[in-house]
Formats: structure tokens, C-alpha cells, sequence
């Protein structure tokens, strides 16, 4: 079991490689930077809105998230820890000509077009950054990468982020702008950022994307008494886990799955239950990461040979292993 270290982007658990992940070469220049630098201090050019910008074009990378333990508390003000990854977005910025002209993969533009509100003139195209090749999309904080790139191509600050995707959103605690901005392993509590030292998980796909949405709805309806109780259960495992994560992480996935049948949330699925069982049958733990119902399980095993097995034992029943890295925060490149 690997640490994960702000201070050490890069870092991976052994074995934690998938067929048909992006090659090393995918990954974005400069990681060896910290990761917990102040938002928008990405470089040279990263100034106020309504500069004219540099004549010559630009990139700007921004990871992804996974969030590893504090799920749905964190919407009421719990602690929770994540990690920022090197699956993310990238904007390639052409400056010059008229207008700002916006690229999307899908043509969804609605988190970056009010971060351009003030960009200089030019071309911003955004794209996935080392990209997973499977069915579906797996959920690392996409739309939250991609506020975060664009503020920072605009020349305005990265926390602006924030606002701009909660407006869009809707909700949500802000733990996956924080990740983007800051990189690296942290503690989240209510919009304060704290760097630590995380053991990196083993990373599964569970086969089928998930919406967030409706089930942070269905959260938000359960009785405040009771998510009180379930925030302060969360709370101290959250404060266990770096001591014991396989332990953590268990008593993570029984506290979600009650929370979800009292809260009548859609959460559990065969596929993330098997997951969980290799998991134990290989001496470690697995749960969901973000809000349940589909997409990415994180796993910890309590040494080497035993995350491989586990890894093995997953593909075999089509549970796709996913490689991740620790990255830094979002930067100019």
C-alpha cells in the first residue's frame, strides 16, 4: 500500500495498471510541482481579466478528483479526504481573432463559457486529459477540472471556480473544485483545504456511469436528525482511515449503504457489492468513491500481492482495474 503525498505527485499503489490505459507520455508536464499552491498562482500570463493575453497559444491543465472517504457528510459540513488525479481536463488556448470561441468534446459548454465571460480573444478548446477508453465515463470531477481550466485560461483567479460551478450545478460541496485547484491528498471541511498523506487506492470501474444529482437530492430530503448522526459516524472515519484504511473503508461502505436505505437512495449495485466482496476476500476494503449507483470503487489491500490478485480477480469478472497518479493542482503549461 502506497502513499499518496501532496508533496509527491505521482505516486501509485503496485499494480495498479489496466490494458488499454493512456501510455506515461499522456500525462501533463511539470508534475514534480507542489500541488497545494494558491488558486490561480499557475505562471506567468495568469493575470486579472481583461488583459489582452500572450500572443502565443498556451495550455492548462487541471486533474481530476477521486473522493476517498466523507461522501454525502460533506454536504452537511463533515470532513472528507481527496485526491486530486491525473485524469482531468486540458484547454489548449489560441489567442487572437475576434470573439472567444469555445470547443467542447460533447459541444457542453455550460461549466466553462461563464469562466470565459472575460477571456481575451482566441480559440479555448478543451479536452480529456489521459482519457479512460471503456463503456460509459468514469466520474473524476470532469465538470469541476474544466471550470477550473478555464478560469485560469481566462487570466482570472481558479477560485472564481467555485462560484461559477456551484451556479451551474446547482449543489455540491465544492470538494472537487478544491481538488483541481489545490492537487495532491486532502482534507476537505467546508471549503477549508488541509494537505495530508493518504495511502493511494486501487482504482475499479464498475461498468456504468452514475448520476450525482439525484441522489444529493434524495440526501438532502432525509431528516436533518438523522443526517446529523450519519455526519458525525462519518466524521471519525474519517479520522481513522490514514491508521487504518481497510478497516475505514469498510465500516465506510456499511455507513453509506444504511444511510442510503433510510434515505431511499439508489446506491448499491451488484457490481459495486462484488467489488466490495473481492475486496475482503482479499484482506482489504472497497467502497464506492463519490455518490454510489454505478461508476469507480476505490480499494486498499494490505500489501502488494494481494491488490495484483485482487486486481486479477476483478478483471476476470470484467471489473476494470483504472491507473491513477496524485497530481498536482491545476497549472499553466
Amino acid at each position: 500500500m502506497t502513499a499518496a503525498d501532496p508533496r509527491a505527485p505521482g505516486n501509485s499503489g503496485p499494480g495498479n495498471s489496466a490494458p488499454g490505459n493512456s501510455s506515461p507520455g499522456n500525462s501533463a508536464p511539470g508534475n514534480s510541482a507542489p500541488g497545494n499552491s494558491a488558486p490561480g498562482n499557475s505562471g506567468p500570463g495568469n493575470s486579472g481579466p481583461g488583459n489582452s493575453g500572450p500572443a502565443e497559444p498556451f495550455e492548462v491543465w487541471a486533474p481530476g478528483k477521486l473522493v476517498l472517504m466523507g461522501e454525502y457528510a460533506v454536504l452537511d459540513g463533515g470532513p472528507a479526504l481527496v485526491l486530486a488525479i491525473d485524469r482531468g481536463v486540458r484547454c489548449t488556448v489560441q489567442p487572437g481573432g475576434e470573439g472567444v470561441a469555445i470547443e467542447t468534446p460533447d459541444g457542453d459548454d455550460r461549466f466553462v463559457r461563464p469562466a470565459l465571460a472575460t477571456a481575451p480573444p482566441g480559440t479555448y478548446r478543451f479536452q480529456d486529459w489521459n482519457p479512460v477508453e471503456l463503456p460509459g465515463k468514469p466520474g473524476f470531477g470532469g465538470s469541476a477540472a474544466a471550470c477550473v481550466a478555464a478560469c485560469i485560461a481566462a487570466g482570472r483567479p481558479a477560485s472564481d471556480a467555485l462560484a461559477i460551478h456551484r451556479s451551474v450545478q446547482g449543489d455540491g460541496s465544492g470538494i472537487d473544485v478544491a481538488a483541481s485547484i489545490h492537487g495532491g491528498a486532502l482534507r476537505f471541511q467546508g471549503g477549508q483545504v488541509e494537505p495530508v498523506i493518504l495511502p493511494t487506492p486501487v482504482v475499479i470501474y464498475s461498468g456504468q456511469p452514475a448520476r450525482t444529482g439525484p441522489r444529493v437530492a434524495r440526501y438532502r430530503a432525509w431528516s436533518p436528525a438523522a443526517r446529523a448522526a450519519f455526519v458525525a459516524e462519518s466524521a471519525a472515519l474519517v479520522e481513522t482511515f490514514a491508521a487504518d484504511p481497510v478497516a475505514a473503508a469498510r465500516a465506510a461502505y456499511r455507513l453509506l449503504c444504511a444511510m442510503a436505505d433510510q434515505a431511499h437512495l439508489a446506491y448499491r449495485t451488484p457490481a459495486l457489492d462484488r467489488i466490495a466482496a473481492l475486496a475482503r476476500a482479499h484482506g482489504g476494503g472497497a467502497k464506492p468513491s463519490g455518490a454510489g449507483g454505478g461508476d469507480i470503487a476505490v480499494a486498499w489491500l494490505p500489501e502488494a500481492e494481494a491488490e495484483l490478485s485482487f486486481q486479477q480477480a476483478c478483471r476476470a469478472e470484467g471489473l476494470v482495474p483504472i491507473l491513477i497518479h496524485a497530481a498536482p493542482g491545476a497549472r499553466r503549461g
